[in-house]
């Protein structure tokens, strides 16, 4: 169940304990909740401190709508896909997998040499009126058309990862899962400043606490360009997702074959989405956030080290049917990097297929908060359905 925190215009619904969110977090939260176009305000138990408003935050507005509700990674989530492997058909070195599927998808900045044959991508049509429509996009971004083909298919870095998974405990245990985080790439970040460069010139938020809080309102050319912009990046991001599912799906069958896969579960957790609460039309974003409406199948994933969650919405509308995006930073990237070593993070990591190094400790699982935690404090938004392990995990 939720707390209920003074907001001012509209109260705070927060299925985090007040106490233990950061003092720049809480500031945030109050800066959204006495914007005239909120409606409401939910907070996830992985909420943390973001640019502009906090990750982990679910923002309905009435005919408006922030970029930095959104975020600038637009689109960004996560696919997993069920195969039909169990423990024992992995090959005993792992390394070799990893391997294979780090030859397969590009990470950190990389990008492929050539555009990956997109039409092998199952389930996902209509490329070729997708990349036509790019020429409609902000001007600013059209010389990056030919680096926004390349990276479809590819992972990026910081949190986002691929990893091979085995389902914990129950009928299925062992099962071997394939789970990837990742969203719209350099071209998603590209529009996201691109607009919020733009909103905070806007007349209509010149008096707003954050600058970074600035909104586009409805019925007017930089919404309906925003909009444009928007969508289309959320659209790359699934694409892009499938892509790399095609890929790694390639990969492990290459690696151990005749291996067969279940169709894949994907969501978004940085987005927009316009939908219906209280009788009301509202454009709802969820940065850090996922859609729990009843029967949605979702993903929250952990750290590095830890495991993740297969879950079912319980159509919660009290949080407009939303739910974490995952366990959360309880430490920024700056004070991991300062904190902890590459040997802590191996010891971290113990029994994991990853990179142990000091390029990612900033990803070290002791900088995230407690994914259990996380799952029990929202047992009225998901119900469980499966609970993963890593095996094996790629980053950037």
């Amino acid at each position: 169940m939720y707390t209920a925190v003074d907001g001012a215009r509209v109260p705070i619904r927060m299925w985090a304990d007040p106490a233990s969110v950061e003092d720049q977090a809480m500031r945030q939260l109050r800066n959204v909740a006495n914007l005239p176009w909120v409606h409401g305000v939910a907070v996830m138990p992985d909420v943390h401190y973001g640019k502009g408003a906090t990750v982990g935050s679910v923002i309905a507005m009435r005919d408006a709508v922030s970029p930095a509700a959104v975020g600038v990674d637009i689109g960004c989530g996560m696919s997993a896909v069920r195969t039909s492997l169990t423990a024992s058909d992995l090959p005993d070195d792992l390394g070799k997998l990893r391997k294979r599927i780090e030859s397969a998808v590009p990470v950190g900045f990389g990008l492929h040499k050539t555009p990956v044959n997109t039409a092998k991508v199952h389930g996902v049509g209509g490329w070729d009126t997708f990349w036509k429509s790019f020429g409609d996009l902000h001007e600013g971004v059209q010389d990056l058309r030919k680096r926004a083909h390349l990276q479809i298919g590819s992972l990026g870095g910081g949190n986002h990862f691929i990893e091979v998974c085995l389902e914990q405990g129950g009928a299925d245990e062992g099962r071997v899962w394939l789970m990837l985080h990742s969203g719209s790439r350099n071209i998603g970040k590209e529009l996201a400043e691109r607009h919020m460069a733009i909103a905070r010139k806007l007349p209509h938020n010149r008096d707003l606490p954050d600058p970074d809080l600035s909104v586009f309102v409805a019925d007017t050319p930089e919404m309906q360009a925003y909009r444009r912009d928007l969508f289309w990046a959320q659209d790359y991001a699934a694409r892009n997702r499938a892509t790399m599912v095609a890929l790694v799906k390639l990969a492990v069958a290459e690696v151990i074959p005749g291996t067969t896969f279940d169709d894949a579960i994907s969501c978004h957790h940085n987005y927009v989405a316009e939908e219906t609460y209280d009788g009301v039309d509202l454009l709802v974003t969820r940065k850090g956030a996922i859609r729990a409406g009843s029967g949605d199948l979702g993903i929250i994933p952990g750290s590095m080290g830890t495991g993740s969650y297969i879950v079912r919405g319980l159509g919660n509308t009290a949080s407009f049917e939303s739910a974490s995006h995952g366990a959360g930073r309880r430490m920024s990237r700056t004070k991991a990097r300062k904190t902890f070593t590459a040997a802590d993070l191996a010891a971290q990591t113990s029994g994991v297929e990853c990179r142990k190094d000091t390029g990612v400790v900033d990803e070290i699982p002791a900088a995230y908060k407690d994914i259990e935690t996380v799952i029990k404090a929202q047992t009225d938004l998901v119900e469980v359905v499966a609970h993963l392990k890593q095996v094996v995990c790629v980053k950037g």
